[in-house]
């Protein structure tokens, strides 16, 4: 008689093709699957009883402590499913965006004992698209823009000018079904009146002296998805006309009869109070509700001062030369984190241009960082705030707060974290280690 083996939990699990394991109160790992021990290098027997921050962030401090929405404490308070963007190091201790789903797993009673965990890793954008940043705002904001990209639905993006909304469009369409179609962006602001429905609606060569036929961006976005910032600033009329065409899915050319069958996602965004437009009758409430199934608000960059070290690096790196000054020095980073960069991320963008151009062969001071308070190169009034005190003292004894802080601004990333604090990495290392061991 053929007998056989129960099989393990690591065996079923490992019929699963994505990055699975169970983790418990304590984020303790009891089991793995094979893709997630491959995906961080970690050896079958050295995974399990390790902590799941350990091996994923690299940090020796949980998500939650750093003030990070933290997907397993979720479902532990809630009993639900919870899905959230987190940012990962795999084996190669590169940087990756993945989408985490945490599942609970409850005992006879019905508590939740232990939660199974299952990434999808994201492929990043080409660097020209890339939305960079891993501060909690960053990623809630990312976690929406996932969620919504994969639907036909139109998103109405909020927020300050230089905040991101166009490179946030951008993503939503490269994480679309419509990805390989075009992508067709337009400034409402840049639409005239006399021009405006030429511009989005096109014209037959008959529609007035001395014209030839013209595709308007409808047409031109047909199969992908049109991209109208500054939508507060379109004329009534066209409001109106937009909306038809969006509701009907066809358009009539200026001049023309025929009705020309369109297939167009809209994203629209605007730093507008759009509400208070509605009310004051600046824009109409019919395409406002239209355009708001979806808002997603895209954060300023003084609420998500964690990501400026990343995103000045990663505007470095894309400059001719750039990257010899990376890492930047901590002296350069305290005067970035003492700015409130109310122009957001386009500000900092043009800081870090000027300043490897101000720099030339010269390695990159705090001198060449120019902020726009008012004067002019190198005459500086002071900037609008300051960085906590605590992450750009020099001397003293590093205190848990200090540490907690200064990761948190990092992202958990050991290394700038000490160049916050004007310590070694190592000398960090053994104050965490003996933190753990109290």
């Amino acid at each position: 008689m053929l007998t056989t083996k129960t099989p393990s939990c690591e065996q079923i699990i490992d019929i699963l093709p994505d990055p699975f394991a169970v983790i418990d109160r304590d984020y303790r790992i009891l089991a793995a699957n094979r893709a997630y021990r491959h995906h961080f290098g970690v050896p079958a027997g050295e995974v399990t009883g390790r902590r799941c921050h350990e091996v994923s962030h690299h940090s020796d401090i949980p998500c939650g402590r750093l003030g990070k929405p933290c997907p397993l404490e979720e479902v532990f308070t809630s009993g639900r499913p919870h899905r959230a963007m987190h940012v990962h190091f795999n084996r190669n201790n590169e940087e990756e965006y993945v989408q985490l789903q945490a599942t609970p797993i409850l005992d006879d009673r019905g508590q939740v004992v232990f939660v199974g965990e299952c990434l999808q890793v994201r492929a990043p954008l080409d660097n020209d698209e890339l939305l960079v940043g891993r501060s909690p705002a960053f990623l809630r904001m990312i976690s929406l823009l996932q969620r919504v990209a994969p639907t036909p639905a139109t998103v109405l993006l909020l927020g300050e000018s230089g905040a991101g909304k166009k490179k946030a469009a951008e993503y939503l369409h490269f994480y679309s079904k419509r990805r390989h179609g075009p992508f067709v962006a337009v400034a409402g602001g840049m639409l005239g009146e006399s021009l405006s429905e030429s511009e989005l609606f096109g014209h037959e060569k008959a529609a007035f002296a001395g014209a030839s036929r013209k595709t308007g961006l409808l047409e031109a976005a047909n199969g992908g998805t049109l991209f109208i910032d500054e939508i507060c600033e379109l004329p009534l009329s066209l409001q109106a006309k937009l909306l038809r065409a969006l509701e009907s899915g066809s358009i009539h050319r200026i001049g023309g009869n025929e009705a020309i069958p369109i297939d167009v996602r809209l994203i629209a965004a605007t730093n507008r109070d759009v509400q208070r437009w509605v009310a004051g009758g600046r824009f109409r409430q019919d395409l406002y509700d239209h355009l708001s199934a979806f808002p997603i608000q895209i954060p300023p960059l003084r609420r998500r001062r964690e990501d400026i070290v990343a995103l000045a690096e990663h505007f470095l790196a894309a400059q001719p030369g750039g990257r010899r000054h990376i890492p930047l020095s901590s002296e350069v980073i305290e005067k970035l984190l003492g700015h409130d960069f109310p122009g957001n991320v386009r500000e900092l963008r043009n800081t870090i241009e000027r300043a490897v151009t101000l720099a030339g062969d010269d390695g990159l001071s705090p001198g060449h960082i120019v902020l726009d308070n008012g004067d002019a190169f190198g005459n500086e009034r002071g900037v609008r705030s300051r960085p906590a005190e605590h992450l750009i003292q020099r001397r003293g004894r590093l205190t848990e707060q200090m540490v907690v802080d200064a990761l948190e601004r990092s992202g958990g990333h050991r290394a700038r974290a000490a160049r916050l604090l004007h310590v070694s990495e190592r000398t960090l290392y053994r104050f965490l280690k003996r933190l753990r061991a109290s």
